[in-house]
């Protein structure tokens, strides 16, 4: 059962977080209300939690017609009366699981506030936490339950760390990274990622309406969102523009897991997309494509291999590979958090492979490297950084087992090379640059398998995100199982103490600063180069963390990490 819920208020919270499916209207009677730029919104008061919801809130005018496949602009309108923001906005288009369940909308660019009712009270404003989803870029959205912000609100309350959460909603896949040169030629790139900087521009401008503090915003995502957040650290070649003070990046950080490079890249993938819809012959071939009715673009887009965009180097809001910036100091210098997942190359590793040699001949391919193959002499340096020795591998949890042929005798070699290669490397390096920057970075492993994930796949990618919401009743895990079915007392003990370290850190920019006085679970470690230090999330130890060395897989991950112009290109 929850630590902290009765079952009468359990029996009333399963109706109160379906609301990201509730499409019905709601009365501005007696509702909370909050005065923006643009006119007066009338919210939704939950007494469940004693929170009050301003869900679906533009901040950016609809990107139909003419700002379809264009840089976001302002929501430049104003309305009087009070307009109900009592229901979320549908999900921006995007193609897999995520969006199962979810209405779904080219207008989609907007926001969600989650404040404690109370707010207040405290006699001043509160910090804000903003929420950036992950999805690949190309799919997901803030309706989605398993990011329902109220637990994780509530927490920083119970701890004395209260902090207002806000949820953005960006443009995906083709609709919000379609890239080519003439979209460049344009000045139109990296859409997806400036709706996300024009939702934190209006937040400074508006936050204060609903009791936020703008000069105290974190920002925060997972994988994809936690990529974003990364970008936004060295954006405009670092320039710090005052959106945020602090940054959490789960699963993801400023070296994107994927290639990059510039639009010009893809345009053979736009060329294509521009053939399907019947648009080649146009004199103006972004007019047509703006103009080509949605459910034409979206088939073309959902049917020719087409759904996977990533964030470009334009030149403008990213200037260069993020390596650079970060051996240069250019980036935000705001503390941070920034974790991985304990097996998270599971996900993203691949299955029969038996020999060395099939080994490189995936490293070559570009199959864990998107977009990346490896020459055969890095190759030979990354099969001796990491040893063909099952002891060496992962999932942890399996000991020196070594795997049968379907999943390949060297699963768990090419898994451990897989995760640290896509996020654990890049994670090191980015709390060893922030250390030697001056800036305080709290770094974390986290270890707990949730219910219904095989041993075989271990903690892989995703896997802390229904700890650090605090979502133990499982909500929006209609697609996989609950990850607290039938799991000892202790998991919920760690999401409590993860989702409440979280609001600390929103709150105050210190993650231990609820809980100086628990002499059961050791302090986060703030990282030192000298001696550096992960919490590590664990279920399995009475503490419910522990403290280690993050020096795990050191030779890979320091070969990884000196090739890493050639990884992150």
């Amino acid at each position: 059962m929850l630590l902290s819920i009765s079952s009468l208020s359990l029996l009333a919270l399963a109706a109160f977080v379906v609301l990201p499916g509730n499409t019905q209207s709601n009365s501005t009677t007696n509702a909370p209300t909050a005065s923006t730029l643009n006119g007066t919104y009338a919210g939704r008061y939950v007494p469940e939690y004693n929170q009050d919801f301003f869900l679906g809130i533009p901040y950016a005018q609809p990107p139909l017609n003419d700002l379809r496949f264009a840089n976001p602009q302002s929501f430049n309108s104003s309305f009087s009366g009070v307009k109900s923001a009592a229901n979320y906005s549908p999900e921006c288009v995007g193609y897999g699981s995520d969006q199962w369940g979810y209405a779904i909308s080219e207008d989609c660019l907007y926001l969600n506030v989650i404040r404690p009712a109370n707010y207040s009270d405290y006699g001043e404003s509160l910090p804000v936490g903003v929420w950036i989803h992950g999805g690949g870029f190309y799919e997901g959205g803030t309706p989605d339950q398993r990011y329902n912000l109220s637990f994780i609100v509530n927490n920083g309350v119970e701890v004395d760390k209260p902090f207002i959460g806000v949820s953005i909603a960006y443009r995906l896949s083709a609709w919000g990274f379609l890239a080519s040169g003439q979209l460049a030629g344009e000045g139109t790139t990296n859409m997806g990622l400036r709706d996300q900087r024009l939702a934190l521009q209006w937040i400074q401008e508006n936050i204060a309406a609903f009791g936020g503090d703008p000069t105290k915003v974190t920002i925060w995502g997972e994988s994809a969102g936690a990529q974003s957040v990364g970008f936004h650290l060295v954006a405009y070649n670092g320039r710090d523009d005052h959106l945020f003070r602090g940054a959490i990046m789960e699963s993801g950080n400023s070296l994107q897991a994927n290639a990059m490079w510039t639009a010009d890249y893809y345009t053979p993938m736009y060329q294509a997309l521009v053939d399907n819809v019947g648009c080649t012959e146009s004199i103006d071939v972004l007019g047509c494509l703006r103009a080509t009715p949605f459910d034409t673009l979206n088939a073309a887009i959902n049917t020719t291999n087409a759904t996977q965009w990533f964030v470009v180097i334009d030149g403008d809001m990213i200037t260069k590979l993020a390596s650079y910036q970060l051996e240069a100091g250019e980036y935000v210098h705001v503390p941070i958090i920034s974790g991985a997942n304990t097996d998270e190359g599971t996900s993203f590793g691949p299955t029969g492979v038996n020999t060395s040699e099939q080994f490189l001949e995936v490293l070559a391919s570009g199959t864990i490297h998107p977009f990346v193959g490896i020459a055969p002499a890095l190759g030979d340096l990354i099969l001796n950084a990491y040893p063909d020795d099952p002891c060496e591998g992962i999932p942890v949890d399996l000991g020196c087992t070594r795997l049968n042929n379907s999943y390949g005798l060297e699963y768990r070699r090419t898994s451990a090379y897989a995760g640290d290669a896509t996020f654990i490397a890049a994670r090191r390096y980015q709390c060893q640059t922030w250390t030697a920057g001056g800036n305080a970075a709290y770094c974390y492993r986290f270890n707990t398998r949730p219910n219904g994930v095989s041993i075989y796949s271990g903690v892989n990618h995703f896997q802390e995100v229904a700890f650090v919401f605090d979502n133990t009743g499982g909500y929006g895990y209609d697609v996989t199982p609950d990850p607290f079915g039938g799991v000892p007392e202790s998991y919920y003990g760690v999401a409590k103490l993860m989702s409440s370290s979280w609001a600390s850190f929103i709150n105050d920019l210190d993650p231990n600063s609820f809980r100086l006085g628990d002499a059961v679970t050791p302090l986060w470690p703030v990282y030192n180069n000298s001696d550096p230090q992960d919490i590590v999330w664990d279920a399995n130890v009475t503490a419910l963390a522990w403290v280690e060395a993050d020096t795990y897989r050191a030779d890979g991950i320091d070969t990884i990490l000196s090739l890493n112009h050639a990884f992150h290109r």
